[in-house]
């Protein structure tokens, strides 16, 4: 989050998802993107678990932290996630929706808002569900466009975004493949949401809240440079790596955000091929070198070249909204 800070905030950041059960505390690692926000932005803190007494002590709790407020995750696709009737999977029962919306809603005096999904294998709950939306006051709805069963494999259905938008009372943030400036003003074209929010795409490209701003302005889109991504995956090695963890760990870590900044690397996908054959942190931030700073003037990928894999976790990022 203070990473991406440094390229241009969006309005407003979603914390990780804080797993919620019978003998859940507050994980700390996660607390201090709310305590120790440094970005300007106000922070919503995302839960996500079934049990509704620990969904509302969880809710208190993170309520006497400066939180914009508290943000229900519906839509996780991880199968470990919804196999628990969590995340996605509450997408197949409506009435302990309901049940959760209706108990979160009395527990939490400021905002209250929900991250979902379409539906889970299909859209026969969808309706049902937006009606407990508009039932419960929720005050943000952010609505990715496919369903938990499609992943992050299918096309985005934009035209039930659109439709939510219609339907609901709250806003709607539109969510899934809002990759570069151009599409995001194209998504909210399209779906006429009251914005995008933004979570792959951010670890890629730190610059596209600040691009999306001058896109819709009418101003010319910053072009980025490979140099500068060079800048930007070491600011992240700095800021999410401690040198007490053991190297390896280390390295995965850093693999896990190159997986998504070597989309826009070089469109054969050797960047992607050789980081992820890395075992060291030399062998890592060689290939960084040899890629990314061998013409400092070389352009970094506006969208992600096409066919390159990203292997992506709900669990990577923040998300993050403009």
């Amino acid at each position: 989050m203070s990473a991406l800070a440094n390229y241009g905030s969006p309005d407003y950041f979603f914390t990780e998802y804080f797993r919620v059960h019978i003998s859940s505390g507050l994980d700390k690692n996660i607390l201090r993107s709310i305590t120790e926000n440094s970005t300007g932005r106000p922070i919503f803190a995302q839960i996500i678990g079934e049990s509704i007494p620990d969904l509302v002590r969880t809710a208190k709790d993170l309520s006497g932290y400066p939180v914009a407020g508290i943000d229900l995750n519906m839509g996780c696709p991880a199968p470990r996630i919804y196999r628990k009737n969590v995340g996605g999977g509450l997408l197949r029962d409506p009435e302990k929706v309901s049940q959760i919306l209706g108990e979160l809603r009395g527990a939490v005096d400021g905002l209250l808002t929900v991250k979902m999904r379409i539906g889970f294998e299909n859209t026969a709950n969808f309706d049902r569900i937006l009606d407990l939306i508009n039932l419960h006051n929720i005050d943000l709805l952010s609505l990715h466009g496919r369903t938990v069963k499609e992943m992050y494999h299918s096309p985005v259905h934009y035209d039930l975004i659109a439709y939510a938008v219609q339907r609901v009372n709250c806003p709607v943030l539109a969510n899934g493949n809002v990759t570069s400036a151009a599409t995001a003003a194209a998504v909210l074209e399209t779906t006429g949401a009251a914005g995008v929010m933004i979570g792959r795409a951010a670890i890629r490209n730190p610059w596209i809240f600040k691009q999306i701003r001058e896109y819709l302005s009418g101003q010319s889109v910053q072009i980025v440079t490979l140099a500068e991504v060079r800048d930007y995956i070491e600011l992240l090695r700095q800021t999410t790596t401690a040198p007490t963890v053991p190297e390896r760990a280390r390295v995965n870590n850093m693999k896990m955000y190159l997986n998504f900044i070597g989309q826009g690397v070089d469109a054969a996908g050797g960047f992607l091929k050789d980081m992820r054959q890395s075992q060291t942190e030399a062998e890592l931030f060689g290939v960084c070198d040899r890629y990314l700073l061998s013409g400092p003037d070389q352009e970094f990928a506006l969208e992600p070249y096409p066919g390159l894999v990203a292997r992506p976790s709900c669990e990577t990022a923040h998300s993050a909204s403009t």
